[in-house]
């Protein structure tokens, strides 16, 4: 084998391992034994000809190169499994009855209600309409599945969610509110700043994983929306959301504005590159709707010359026409 490439498997091994940092639970993880994996991870040091590990007897620790081939290898498996989900879809392996226009769309639970209502009504009247499979997320695990293909388009909430590695398309610009409980003092203010919320001793804010970790604090760890509207109800927690939150609020809470907050900009997303004609359309309803301030007298696709048309005209960034 080439010095210059890897299989698949050797990524899975490298990774369990650099992720575990401790070869006997990386072996487990795998359902191998620690010996080949040991023997495996050998090889690809001798034929890329770096270290990748330190190996000692306080543990394993990655070196410059480890930490390299783990972010890459990483983003690799992410694409070969994003590769075989989308293959899958589109042959209707996973649909009764065979293939089907269908795209999944990764949102995040209880986020830009009013904006997906009006989106996906709005794309089921286009003629050539796709069946959308929408697949709510908790916080910030949108992009996670759009890398990894069990989505094929998503929308993400800047600052919170990362861009990095998708096209994409500003829809809509809001600013932030606290969540409390209705009978909350604090509730009767018509505004709030985020140093008033972030020191009451009765009402610590709820906090989300990140990763598959919690950020510190005393604040409840929140699995899902359901819990955290039930927490606030109770008075038990508080939390901090874009305005269209709103939307899923019980009686029992109160929305207030935060003057100091930094807003959320909503993206449509999708995965570079992508050729799909269904997410062509929904991408071009979707800025047809919420016309970028960057671009807002944009052609679509049923003003432009038959030779020149993509998704947004002739007036969008290179990226953009590929669809």
């Amino acid at each position: 084998m080439a010095v210059d490439t890897l299989e698949t498997r050797e990524l899975r091994y490298f990774v369990a391992v650099a992720e575990e940092l401790h070869f006997g639970r990386a072996a487990e993880r795998l359902g191998m034994a620690q010996p080949p994996l040991s023997r495996a991870i050998q090889q690809l040091e001798r034929r890329l000809g770096v270290r990748l590990l330190d190996r000692s007897r306080r543990g394993v620790a990655l070196t410059g190169a480890g930490e390299m081939l783990l972010h890459e290898g990483r983003a690799a498996l992410d694409a070969t499994a994003a590769a075989a989900r989308r293959a899958r879809r589109a042959g209707g392996a996973d649909s009764p009855g065979g293939p089907r226009n269908r795209l999944v769309l990764a949102v995040k639970a209880g986020a830009s209600h009013e904006l997906l209502h009006k989106l996906l009504d709005a794309y089921a009247a286009e003629p050539d309409a796709a069946e959308i499979e929408v697949l709510p997320s908790g916080t910030c695990k949108q992009g996670e599945m759009l890398r990894d293909g069990r989505a094929d388009v998503a929308l993400l909430h800047a600052p919170f969610n990362s861009l990095a590695g998708f096209d994409s398309e500003e829809l809509m610009t809001e600013g932030q509110i606290a969540i409390l409980p209705a009978g909350h003092p604090l509730a009767a203010h018509r505004t709030l700043s985020l140093a008033d919320i972030t020191s009451i001793p009765d009402l610590p804010l709820a906090r989300w994983s990140r990763d598959g970790t919690y950020p510190p604090g005393p604040g409840p760890e929140i699995h899902d929306q359901t819990q955290l509207a039930q927490l606030i109800a109770l008075g038990r927690t508080a939390a901090v959301f874009p305005d269209s939150a709103r939307a899923w609020l019980w009686a029992e809470h109160t929305a207030v504005p935060l003057t100091d907050a930094p807003p959320v900009v909503t993206h449509i997303a999708w995965p570079a590159h992508s050729r799909s004609l269904a997410l062509a359309g929904l991408i071009r309803t979707a800025t047809r709707l919420w016309p970028s301030p960057a671009f807002p007298h944009r052609r679509h696709l049923d003003d432009t010359p038959p030779d020149s048309r993509s998704v947004h005209g002739t007036d969008r960034p290179a990226k953009l026409s590929q669809l």
